[in-house]
């Protein structure tokens, strides 16, 4: 049996107090989405908060060609489409369910009006938030990385970070499950080139893919991205 996850900063509801979170499920909106189906798309109105209960929500922008970048993906616990509720306006980006997912939805005017008379769970919001920004702050360090060996490990490790779970003979497990055109779209580069990254670090013993979950057998990977790189994973874009 895995470990707990790690306290994901971004993992909202499990964080509320239980009077916190009775609280705010009384002034949801339970929706059922399937796969494939977007829950906002860029232009739509910002006024709504969801929290997702079951399934996967990935949360992404599209290029002015209509390429995918993918920035990252919400898990059960988590909040998204808070940006726009906090400073008005309509949605910058979309979400789309992965998976057929359960999700939850506030107004906007009755989240912030939740947020001022529980001030922990307001607090819980900033460090969604910062925890969010970081993100962005990976990614962008990520994209101007020219060694897509690079990009790919640090992609892995912040993966893990989030979502890593710790076996009994010492791998790191990633619950989340990635094909490999996810894992290209985060990081502004092929499926081709991830596919021959993954296949390199395979080769040599750092990780493995089963069933589109990855486990890591050699934590260094986490700290020391650049080390991976190898002669067989042609580093390109």
């Amino acid at each position: 049996m895995q470990d707990s996850m790690p306290d994901r900063q971004s993992d909202y509801l499990t964080r509320l107090t239980p009077v916190d979170r009775d609280a705010l499920i009384l002034l949801t909106v339970e929706q059922v989405f399937n796969k494939g189906e977007l829950i906002f798309k860029a232009g739509s109105p910002g006024n709504l908060v969801y929290f997702i209960e079951t399934g996967r929500i990935k949360i992404y922008h599209l290029s002015p060609t209509g390429k995918e970048v993918l920035l990252w993906f919400c898990v059960p616990g988590e909040i998204f489409g808070l940006a726009e509720a906090c400073q008005g306006g309509r949605r910058q980006i979309y979400a789309e369910a992965c998976e057929p997912s359960r999700v939850l939805h506030v107004r906007q005017d009755d989240f912030t009006c939740f947020l001022e008379r529980h001030p922990a769970a307001s607090l819980l919001v900033n460090e969604v938030l910062s925890s969010r920004l970081r993100n962005l702050g990976n990614i962008i360090q990520s994209l101007v990385a020219d060694d897509v060996n690079e990009r790919v490990a640090q992609l892995i490790a912040r993966l893990a970070a989030n979502y890593g779970h710790k076996t009994p003979d010492g791998d790191i497990y990633l619950s989340i499950r990635l094909t490999h055109q996810e894992m290209a779209n985060m990081i502004g580069t092929t499926r081709r080139s991830v596919t021959s990254v993954l296949g390199a670090l395979k080769r040599l013993g750092i990780l493995d893919v089963r069933n589109r979950h990855i486990h890591i057998h050699d934590a260094t990977l986490l700290g020391t991205a650049s080390a991976v790189a190898s002669p067989s994973a042609p580093a390109t874009r």
